[in-house]
């Protein structure tokens, strides 16, 4: 089996991803934009061999270099890059290479539509926001009469909170309108919930091989705009109502053979057409894993490995993985530079060493949504998970 990898050096765990795949007996090629000398010795262990283009974004290059592959090995069986920024270029070269056990480029433009995902979520039988187009103002204020303000408004076709706002009043509607963005932008309805994920690993036949739980910040948008603190966790189990919806939208959209991370709402304040406090709710769909360092979490979290599980479903179509039945909570407060904060470092490894699995300096992309270091942590459960983050992320009066 030969499986093109593209940007396996980034980020920085999906080494992991094409190790497992190599132990799995797959000839694993990769694709990317980093010298081959920076590359990790974990990763070039991994690959048959890499193939260097100067800019990911020019799909003649990508395109040239699967050709070359597709010559020198043979039939490509799988192209896939795991990352939500290259989905598209992923689907467009599955379906120029007529490649199927991917989505082709017709059905991942639905998938990465904020609008589009509403009727999948339909017909999984899955509430969701109400969601406008953005055309006119006379139109957006007609659907705020509908939904009342506040409301949000987002690229139709975005990754994460990336050019994402709350807007509260007329006003902050009106100056949206006055720069109105040049690409699709769609306006929904907002919910008063906390942010809950279902991610599974989907066989080909869109039946979970492994499924998990991460309770997130509120707002991933507050983050970025106003610079917070970064800080969710995975739990060890998961509320069979949020697995069966999970299961349904992976099914509704036909998620087959792939890594996925599901966004829910779970409601704090009951709302008509919605559901009541307590109640998922539908908010976004992603055809890839959860960011960061979150699969290392679920490791963590289940005492498992999540690249072993992903690479026998690539492989075999199945898990051969075991349970193992240890789960624990698993929990990440990241900080940034710019503020000061209650505790050091040091004193952060005195009091959770023991409790410590993971400690990092950031990549500098990810600045923005996360800040520059982040500690990974054990915890026993939600309390315990939300002390940890406090005790990290607590910052100085003067903050």
């Amino acid at each position: 089996m030969n499986f093109i990898f593209i940007s396996p050096q980034f980020p920085p765990i999906y080494w992991n991803f094409c190790d497992r795949l190599r132990k799995n007996g797959v000839n694993v090629l990769g694709i990317g934009d980093s010298p081959y000398d920076s590359l990790s010795d974990g990763l070039k262990g991994a690959l048959t061999e890499y193939y260097r283009v100067e800019n990911m974004e020019d799909y003649g290059q990508m395109y040239r270099a699967v050709a070359f592959f597709a010559f020198k090995y043979g039939k490509i069986d799988w192209i896939e890059s795991n990352n939500e920024y290259w989905l598209e270029q992923d689907a467009r070269l599955r379906t120029d290479f007529n490649v199927t056990t991917g989505v082709n480029i017709e059905d991942v433009k639905c998938f990465k539509s904020k609008w589009g995902m509403k009727e999948y979520y339909k017909k999984a039988g899955v509430p969701t926001a109400r969601c406008h187009r953005v055309t006119t103002l006379k139109a957006a204020k007609a659907f705020i009469e509908l939904v009342e303000y506040p409301v949000i408004v987002k690229p139709d076709n975005g990754v994460g909170a990336e050019a994402t706002y709350k807007l509260e009043n007329d006003a902050d509607l009106e100056a949206f309108f006055a720069d109105l963005p040049s690409v699709p932008y769609v306006m929904e309805e907002f919910i008063t919930g906390d942010i809950y994920s279902y991610d599974a690993i989907t066989d080909s036949k869109c039946e979970p091989l492994f499924e998990s739980m991460t309770a997130w910040p509120p707002s991933i948008m507050d983050i970025v705009n106003d610079k917070l603190d970064l800080a969710y966790f995975v739990e060890a189990g998961m509320p069979a109502k949020l697995r069966k919806l999970g299961r349904a939208t992976a099914k509704s959209f036909g998620a087959r053979s792939r890594f996925i991370h599901l966004e829910f709402f779970k409601l704090k304040k009951a709302k008509e057409g919605l559901g009541k406090v307590g109640d998922f709710v539908g908010l976004e769909v992603n055809m890839r894993p959860a960011g960061s360092y979150t699969p290392d979490m679920m490791n963590y979290a289940h005492s498992t490995d999540v690249y072993e599980i992903w690479a026998e479903m690539v492989a075999f179509d199945e898990r051969r993985l075991p349970e193992s039945g240890d789960d624990h909570f698993c929990v990440t407060a990241d900080r940034r530079d710019i503020y000061d904060y209650d505790h050091t470092n040091d004193e952060i490894f005195e009091k959770y060493g023991d409790r410590i699995v993971k400690y990092e300096r950031l990549p500098a992309i990810w600045e923005d949504q996360m800040g520059n270091e982040t500690f990974v942590a054990h915890a026993d459960d939600a309390k315990a998970a939300r002390e940890f983050i406090k005790f990290v992320t607590a910052r100085k009066k003067s903050e």
